[in-house]
């Protein structure tokens, strides 16, 4: 189920349903907590949604439960990098 659930999260992130796909990745996190791909595509989701602080706790997890994951370790320094360009902006 969790992955299935990943599968339409991906579908509908690819076709820009951003809060329908962050509900999908919910759900399959929630089916299966220990599976690193749903947190990673939910942080994605996230940071496109300039919400960097929780991309940046999903990267985290990500990484926690498998620290070789780039991906995830590249996305949390984008992360932290946009978020800080943003702070100095004054947003």
């Amino acid at each position: 189920l969790a992955a299935a659930l990943n599968e339409r999260g991906l579908a509908r992130y690819r076709s820009v349903q951003f809060p329908a796909a962050l509900r999908d990745y919910t759900a399959a996190i929630e089916c299966l907590p220990g599976c690193e791909v749903p947190y990673y595509n939910r942080g994605l989701v996230l940071y496109r949604l300039g919400d960097f602080d929780e991309a940046m706790k999903d990267f985290r997890k990500v990484l926690e439960l498998n620290p070789q994951f780039e991906d995830a370790a590249l996305s949390l320094k984008q992360a932290i990098l946009d978020k800080e360009a943003k702070q100095k902006r004054g947003y």
